[in-house]
């Protein structure tokens, strides 16, 4: 089966703790430069820049895949993934109808900038992202599967905003298949977490929010090509 090199949690301008230089084009063709396949664009709480990433790489031997990184009630960060920029758009709605109007203070937390695939700015979010939601994890499965999306916890293995951190285990439900490690050399070098890596598929991204940190070409999926029904399907299945 095919490899495809991937990174499926990148974070652009719209992310106030993302670099302003990861404008949409800019993010776009730093992944091609680096040799990636497949790629996610997840904003926190958010998917207004990802058609504009779409755009900007349709002349590009790149898959865009869009999407968002939630912050659930409990403060835990899950990336979901959608089948295309519409849904993913509907999706970035309704985590607006729970979402807290705590104005953004660009001085303090960064700009939130809404773009084109050109750079031009088109505007700017009020509300300061990366906040909770009043969405439990719970809701999870049910919110991605509304918009025909799938997820997975994101970064488990850091000691913040992490399934790990709040709950300190996976929970029975919801189920995840498919975790995010953020450095597996060194959490799996703990023998009690090698259990996450026996049972589930393990997805290392960059969690970039500056260009230079996107991910370089060295971590792989197999999948029969590089679209979204075949990831959802690689991330459902997990391991087995």
């Amino acid at each position: 089966m095919p490899r495809y090199a991937y990174d499926l949690h990148i974070h652009t301008c719209l992310s106030p703790c993302g670099d302003n230089e990861m404008t949409p084009p800019n993010l776009a063709n730093m992944a091609y430069l680096k040799g990636l396949d497949l790629i996610a664009v997840t904003d926190h709480n958010s998917a207004k820049n990802v058609r504009a990433v779409m755009n900007a790489a349709k002349d590009l031997p790149l898959t865009v895949i869009p999407g968002v990184e939630v912050t659930t009630s409990e403060e835990i960060h899950v990336v979901c993934l959608f089948p295309d920029a519409d849904s993913a758009e509907a999706a970035g709605r309704e985590l607006e109808e729970h979402m807290l109007q705590i104005p953004n203070r660009p001085e303090y937390f960064g700009d939130q900038l809404v773009m084109d695939e050109k750079e031009t700015v088109t505007g700017t979010f009020p509300w300061l992202l990366p906040n909770a939601l009043d969405l439990s994890i719970d809701a999870i499965p049910a919110f991605a599967e509304k918009f025909g999306g799938v997820f997975f916890p994101a970064h488990i293995d850091r000691p913040s905003n992490s399934i790990l951190a709040v709950f300190g285990m996976l929970p029975e439900t919801p189920k995840f298949p498919t975790v995010e490690v953020r450095d597996p050399e060194t959490f799996f070098s703990s023998a009690q977490n090698a259990r996450y890596k026996a049972g589930h598929l393990v997805l290392t991204s960059s969690d970039a929010h500056r260009l230079g940190d996107i991910a370089e070409r060295e971590r792989f999926l197999e999948l029969p090509e590089p679209s979204f029904a075949a990831l959802k399907a690689a991330i459902l299945a997990g391991a087995g």
